[in-house]
């Protein structure tokens, strides 16, 4: 008897370790394979920058890398991805039609990649860099948008950056309809415009 029983006790400490290292492997995983995704996205990013406009990060991806935004003054450096759905997102920030032209709309996750959307002031500094160029920007205005009465509207002609992320940022559930929308302007001429009129207007 109790030898049934300390077989008993044996096999139940031994299962109970079985699944706690089985739970600490899986939690290692999960890190460890966001890690490896952002290695092999910048891995794309470098390929492209040498020429290889197809190259994704693993073979079965539907997104490619097409550029770099940096916020030097908050230190960030996010990988900007084609395609935006779900699941792109969930590696970094996406462009919300897939081309690099002028007029650029930037979209990405308030809790994860675009988290530091929140702390962007009017004057703060950003650099969008595509295989074709380096463009310096500054943030001229942010706020809330509600997606069901407003739409961003790209204009092929209109060079800009906008960054937009769910709102608000602490939320328990995302997908609402509020967006918040920091909006850049290109270091240049048209920045010296965009402050003449807004100084005339509020003055």
């Amino acid at each position: 008897m109790k030898q049934t029983r300390h077989w008993f006790f044996t096999a139940v400490s031994l299962t109970a370790a079985f699944f706690s290292m089985l739970s600490l492997v899986s939690a290692m995983w999960i890190p460890a394979k966001a890690e490896l995704a952002q290695w092999l996205i910048e891995r794309s990013w470098q390929q492209a920058r040498e020429g290889n406009e197809n190259a994704r990060p693993w073979p079965w991806a539907d997104t490619r890398a097409v550029g770099v935004l940096s916020v030097p003054g908050l230190g960030i450096r996010q990988i900007i991805l084609q395609a935006n759905s779900g699941r792109n997102l969930a590696f970094g920030p996406v462009l919300l039609d897939g081309e690099t032209g002028h007029d650029l709309v930037i979209s990405g996750h308030r809790d994860t990649h675009f988290r530091f959307l929140k702390d962007l002031e009017a004057g703060d500094r950003l650099v969008v860099q595509t295989k074709d160029r380096t463009q310096h920007y500054e943030v001229v205005a942010a706020g809330i948008v509600d997606s069901r009465t407003s739409e961003l509207v790209i204009e092929p002609a209109t060079s800009r950056v906008s960054l937009v992320t769910c709102y608000p940022f602490n939320a328990p559930l995302a997908g609402g309809p509020l967006r918040w929308v920091v909006t850049a302007l290109p270091v240049g001429d048209r920045l010296v415009s965009f402050r003449q009129q807004h100084s005339s207007s509020s003055g």
